[in-house]
């Protein structure tokens, strides 16, 4: 973990809200969110070892795990002593939902499994997937009820993570929030924008509040998705909606820290956990180690760290042909050469708690033709990709 840096004191109380049920217990109620090409076992465990309670792998498809996909099978495949182990599921049928789900729990691969249905990219909502499904309100509940059925044998607890609804015409968040519930799973998790907003401006936290009032009667917690850049964001969320914790995904690029700074803003902590620019450094070559073992190939693991180079560094002083040398490195000797001519500087916290990430602007969210006529038809478009994220 990080150095705490008495950079910025949070007039904060603890605030001792672990997340139980349905049999996943979490200490602190911070979840790191599954992000495509970025939440692999090297980086959740670098998310592990700052205090990330819970930490879901990449979105995985259904169909791809069931026919064995090389990739799919190195996403799911844990880290050392990773435990939970937690996996979420993509799928437009239940058939293909209950046949992943049996893999994973007769073969003990999971500990967790994680529904998206908040998934806003074009080839998931054009085939009625991710945030696209919960619109059929039928098909959702059956999706769902498959998963818990089927997972309920291996005692594999079954979340649901998804967004506010398609658009603001068509808000689908309360009534799958009450289904989910009412078939069981564990917590829903809400990102409070809808599809069509993609990760435009800002969230509506108000959603999250409505969702946890709408779902009391339940007793099924809500997790709230959505700007969460600092402990502080998290304290001013759960405050606000009353939500049981916080799922973090973008606020994490570049930043695995954020985990110890929100674990300690829970705890009712006066300083952060911020880290100079020398622990930086160490921290990204500790994540290029790890990305080595997790590819067997180090030149495959420095192509995938260059993508975090310019998160890493965001809001640091460094020489724009040293950042550029960072962006193509290709071998761990190089990097380490690279990153021992960075100076150290303090943590630059009104740039490193800035938003990063994705900041497309909204659009309207593909959809299978005539999706929307009928939101009780039980229908699922065919064709879901075999191939993994998204």
């Amino acid at each position: 973990m990080v150095s705490p840096t008495a950079t910025g004191l949070l007039d904060l109380k603890p605030l001792h809200l672990p997340i139980r049920g349905g049999g996943l217990d979490l200490t602190a109620p911070v979840v790191l969110a599954p992000m495509a090409g970025i939440t692999n076992a090297a980086f959740r465990l670098l998310c592990r070892e700052q205090g990330a309670a819970l930490f879901v792998s990449e979105m995985v498809t259904a169909r791809a795990l069931i026919e064995g996909n090389d990739e799919t099978l190195r996403m799911i495949t844990p880290g050392v002593g990773e435990h939970p182990r937690s996996i979420q599921l993509y799928a437009t049928t239940a058939e293909d939902l209950s046949r992943a789900v049996e893999i994973l729990g007769s073969r003990d691969l999971a500990d967790h499994i994680d529904l998206n249905f908040g998934c806003p990219v074009p080839k998931v909502t054009r085939k009625g997937g991710g945030s696209a499904l919960p619109y059929k309100r039928r098909l959702f509940a059956s999706l769902v009820e498959a998963a818990v059925k089927g997972a309920s044998k291996y005692q594999i607890p079954v979340t649901v993570k998804m967004r506010v609804g398609i658009d603001s015409q068509y808000e689908t968040y309360l009534d799958a929030g009450k289904i989910a519930a009412d078939l069981g799973v564990a917590w829903v998790a809400l990102h409070a924008r809808t599809a069509a907003q993609l990760y435009e401006g800002k969230s509506d936290w108000s959603k999250i509040k409505n969702l946890v009032e709408h779902l009391a009667p339940t007793g099924i917690p809500v997790l709230g998705n959505g700007d969460i850049w600092s402990g502080s964001d998290a304290i001013e969320m759960v405050k606000t909606t009353g939500c049981a914790g916080v799922v973090v995904g973008r606020g994490c690029l570049g930043r695995p820290w954020l985990f110890a700074d929100l674990v300690a803003a829970f705890n009712g902590q006066e300083i952060r956990a911020l880290p100079n620019l020398f622990e930086v450094r160490e921290i990204i070559y500790r994540h290029a180690e790890l990305l080595t073992q997790y590819f067997s190939s180090e030149d495959r693991a420095c192509r995938d760290l260059r993508k975090h180079m310019a998160w890493y560094l965001k809001g640091f002083r460094v020489e724009r042909e040293l950042r550029a040398k960072f962006g193509m490195v290709s071998s761990l000797l190089e990097l380490r050469q690279l990153l021992d001519q960075l100076v150290d500087q303090p943590y630059p916290v009104a740039i490193g708690d800035a938003p990063r990430g994705r900041t497309s602007h909204g659009r309207a969210v593909s959809l299978p033709d005539g999706w929307l006529n009928d939101p009780d038809e039980l229908v699922a478009v065919d064709g879901e990709d075999s191939g993994s994220g998204g």
